[in-house]
């Protein structure tokens, strides 16, 4: 039977669950190994955080993934084709695992971080430019 997410053990069971799906998804695992050549052992930690974060409000992510992802899209553009499949991918992982009122917040947060994301990236009034 499936629990909620109640920890950062939690988090981290999904966190891990969820990138090696990404790793292995043919349209964005490239842009996470190929392109922005993430350092897993680095990355990982830092994504605990940012969802430990934004479920339980503990202020401990320290980073702005806007500029991050500001950067990566000079490399490769990241448009809404790319988002969904991430977010298609994180709400299966969270569905696969867990299920309770923590797990549809988070499902609802991802939502609204990769669409605010997707928006700033791509919106033709964005005046952000990474030098």
């Amino acid at each position: 039977m499936k629990k909620d997410i109640h920890n950062r053990a939690d988090i981290i069971v999904l966190v891990d669950a969820f990138y090696k799906n990404v790793t292995l998804n043919p349209q964005i695992g490239p842009i996470f190994t190929d392109v922005a050549q993430v350092d897993w052992a680095h990355h990982l930690p830092k994504m605990y955080d940012f969802w430990e974060s934004i479920l339980f409000g503990k202020a401990i992510y320290k980073g702005n993934p806007m500029l991050t992802h500001f950067a990566l899209n000079e490399q490769t553009p990241l448009q809404y084709e790319q988002f969904e499949i991430w977010k298609n991918l994180f709400f299966q992982n969270v569905d696969d695992l867990f299920t309770g009122p923590n797990a549809t917040l988070i499902k609802q947060k991802a939502q609204s971080i990769a669409d605010l994301m997707h928006f700033k990236i791509n919106s033709p009034s964005s005046k952000i430019k990474i030098v």
